[in-house]
């Protein structure tokens, strides 16, 4: 089925459909990675937006049970150079078609990817429309325009969960408390804590620092999730009070705080910091971190369009542990007095590299200091 794909400045692309149909909205994006496609679909900080995969070959080993970061794809659409209809795994249980089209989910392929993502890196990441039923272009591109984007708007309300939840992860020796608020978590996150020891408790992104430190929470945890950080400003809220006004007796202060991503932004708003969007962001599992302490790199799976601000910073109060040497923007970042810390990538990967792993064993060392 012809589909067209519009974007906000007028620029046009067409292809054809291989799942789903009908009309959908968001921010288009390109993801660098070769492998992962099935958890990048379901990756909830994809939320609102359409992901172009620049690997030119997609769908070659299906869809398995385990290799999924949400119950449901997220993506409002997905394009691809080319859709591979016949897949090989031993795990597949079906096609990527299959599983797209289960949860309606537009996917498109016959698209000069390369011209498309060279495209949104000059002119930017912006707001577009994939439409099968809808083929007037100037129709599409006035649709694309009126459409509300990602700026100022609240899509961690539609992926966090709705109530309190304890995951059924395995976990390894139980010795820690943790409490992760749910801006849109991850799975493979809930494995990595379980793996190093952490019984985790997943609260909704509007539950309050009281009712969070109720719960006698050893350490608490900042998810990733969708979107533009300040347009949560209750997340920011609770987490400025988890860190500045509960110094309470009968509760372990100060708790340490460790935060991915959107969690990272929301952490730096709460320490008075700014953010703002990037040109076109980050997202693949090859982007590079360097440590400013120790000078190394890592190569880490990144998925980001937004971003605190280093001068925004109090350099008083917040140490600036790693930068992303392509564009020297914040990737970690320590508080100096207080056991909190935060990366801007994904440690958990899913998919992409380990090399930050560590960062997990990190967080335990500061519930429970050697």
């Amino acid at each position: 089925m012809k589909t067209i794909i519009a974007l906000e400045d007028g620029r046009v692309f067409e292809g054809n459909s291989f799942a789903g149909s009908g009309e959908r909205y968001g921010e288009i994006v390109f993801n660098t990675s070769m492998t992962g496609y099935q958890e990048i679909l379901t990756d909830p900080s994809y939320k609102g937006q359409i992901v172009t995969m620049t690997y030119p070959l997609i769908g070659n080993y299906g869809v398995n049970e385990e290799d999924i970061e949400s119950a449901k794809p997220q993506v409002e659409g997905f394009v691809v150079k080319e859709y591979s209809r016949i897949y090989s795994n031993w795990r597949a249980k079906k096609s990527l078609a299959e599983y797209l089209e289960e949860h309606n989910i537009i996917g498109v392929e016959g698209v000069d990817t390369r011209a498309l993502t060279k495209h949104i890196r000059t002119r930017g990441a912006m707001k577009a429309v994939i439409s099968t039923i809808d083929l007037d272009k100037e129709s599409l591109i006035a649709k694309a325009k009126a459409s509300l984007g990602l700026v100022g708007l609240d899509l961690v309300k539609e992926v966090t969960c709705q109530k309190i939840q304890n995951p059924k992860f395995k976990i390894q020796n139980p010795k820690f408390k943790v409490v992760a608020i749910d801006y849109g978590i991850k799975y493979n996150i809930l494995r990595m804590l379980a793996e190093t020891g952490c019984n985790v408790t997943v609260v909704p992104a509007h539950t309050p620092a009281d009712q969070i430190l109720a719960m006698n929470p050893d350490g608490i945890f900042l998810s990733n999730g969708p979107g533009d950080p300040e347009g949560v400003p209750y997340a920011i809220k609770t987490v400025k009070k988890l860190i500045f006004e509960f110094p309470i007796s009968n509760f372990q202060f100060p708790i340490p705080i460790f935060g991915i991503c959107l969690g990272h932004q929301i952490l730096g708003l709460a320490l008075g910091g700014k953010t703002y969007k990037l040109k076109f962001g980050h997202r693949g599992g090859n982007q590079p971190v360097k440590d400013l302490k120790t000078g190394k790199i890592d190569i880490t799976s990144q998925n980001h369009g937004f971003c605190v601000d280093i001068d925004s910073l109090n350099k008083d109060e917040v140490e600036i542990t790693h930068i992303n040497p392509n564009d020297q923007t914040l990737e970690g970042m320590r508080h100096k007095r207080l056991p909190i810390f935060s990366v801007q990538y994904h440690p958990e990967a899913s998919p992409g590299p380990h090399d930050a792993k560590h960062l997990f064993n990190e967080f335990i060392r500061l519930i429970k200091p050697i």
